[in-house]
């Protein structure tokens, strides 16, 4: 037990060691394309979150976390935008009709997403292509097109954030308001009654790292400045908490680091030290011998009393009756009175010969006549049996 003892405390030492230095240690910086309102990350929307009521003074914040189609069933009353800034998202046929009845009344949809996936591209004939190769640049010019946005030097984003654009573009439906690298368009509106939809092929412009910096500021502005002043912004959170919810018991020791190696530590411990006590503590499994087959011996053992005490008699009898026994099981003959009738029954019924029959009974019938067996009176006997068992197989 002393030596138990002392494992545990080690490993206990080690464990409380290894937690200290990854709590101490400085966090490597999470480049995790989030877009959640509450992550402090590069690619979170804190800020924009926080900042939103400067952007709109007048207006309050309603925060969703259901589908564009229940959300938009729901609406607080009087006019609205929708905010919805995501990875990817993907609209369906009654998400997309409910969008349009939004719009025609007179809201506005702002959407910001890197793959949008359903039926609104292909209604609208757009295509999102990224293109990280202009010229070996890191850092790609990006611009507004209305002249009272458009700033004289264009805004410059690093880390790809401005790598994305619309491909191909229905001109005669959308309207163009902001390009990357001058030809390409990120930013375009669709006219929807007295309404409008604006999509944004670049989220990261919106995150905490592009608002860190001066140019992402105004640029993020400039951009949302296109919703007009309403009553309510409807903040959606659907396509980015939707992926975040992990009903798993384990999630938050995977969450962060320290408490996920944490847990792969204390697991391996714990089957190091089962299989350690296996090995200390497990007993001997004895030897167990096969069984020995003691027939034989028996059958040895009895045959050995016999020949001494030389009694032929009981012998042949006693070989007489389990012949006798042999013939009621398999052919349902009376033994009792062996006569000329059973020996025909038997003879026709049997594979015997009827000469091996013959001379059988006519042994059967001297043994019962005398009153001393010789041992060749017993062998033929035997011979004559054991040759009627074998032709009779």
């Amino acid at each position: 037990m002393n030596g138990l003892r002392k494992y545990l405390i080690i490993g206990a030492v080690l464990l409380v060691g290894y937690l200290m230095a990854q709590y101490f240690s400085p966090k490597p910086t999470d480049w995790k394309p989030s877009y959640l309102a509450e992550d402090k990350i590069p690619f979170g929307t804190y800020i924009l979150r926080q900042r939103i009521s400067d952007l709109f003074p007048t207006t309050k914040v309603n925060t969703a976390q259901t589908d564009i189609y229940n959300t938009l069933q729901e609406k607080p009353a009087g006019q609205s935008n929708y905010l919805l800034i995501a990875a990817s998202l993907k609209v369906d046929t009654l998400d997309y009709s409910e969008m349009v009845k939004y719009m025609q009344s007179g809201n506005n949809i702002f959407i910001a997403a890197n793959q949008i996936k359903g039926i609104l591209l292909d209604t609208l004939k757009l295509k999102v292509k990224a293109n990280f190769s202009f010229t070996g640049k890191r850092k790609f010019p990006v611009n507004f097109v209305n002249p009272t946005l458009k700033r004289e030097f264009d805004y410059y984003f690093d880390k790809g954030t401005s790598a994305q654009y619309f491909s191909d573009l229905d001109t005669t439906r959308a309207i163009v308001l902001g390009q990357v690298q001058q030809y390409h368009a990120n930013f375009v509106q669709y006219r929807f009654g007295k309404g409008s939809l604006y999509l944004m092929a670049n989220p990261q412009l919106f995150t905490n790292y592009s608002l860190l910096k001066e140019d992402g500021m105004d640029y993020a502005a400039k951009a949302l400045s296109y919703l007009p002043k309403t009553q309510h912004l409807i903040w959606d959170e659907y396509f980015t908490k939707k992926a975040q919810n992990n009903s798993s018991v384990l999630r938050v020791f995977f969450e962060y680091d320290q408490l996920r190696w944490a847990y792969y530590i204390a697991l391996f411990s714990l089957v190091a030290f089962v299989l350690f006590e296996i090995k200390r503590r497990q007993r001997i499994i004895p030897v167990i011998e096969r069984p020995k087959n003691t027939s034989v011996e028996f059958v040895e053992v009895v045959g050995r009393v016999y020949y001494q005490q030389r009694n032929n008699r009981d012998i042949a009898e006693k070989k007489v009756v389990y012949l006798l026994e042999y013939i009621r099981n398999k052919y349902r003959l009376k033994t009792s009175d062996l006569n000329a009738e059973f020996v025909e029954a038997l003879t026709s019924i049997s594979s015997a010969d009827a000469t091996t029959i013959q001379e059988l009974l006519q042994e059967i019938t001297n043994l019962k006549a005398g009153q001393v067996v010789k041992d060749n009176q017993l062998i033929r006997l035997n011979k004559l049996i054991e040759q009627f068992y074998k032709q009779d197989q």
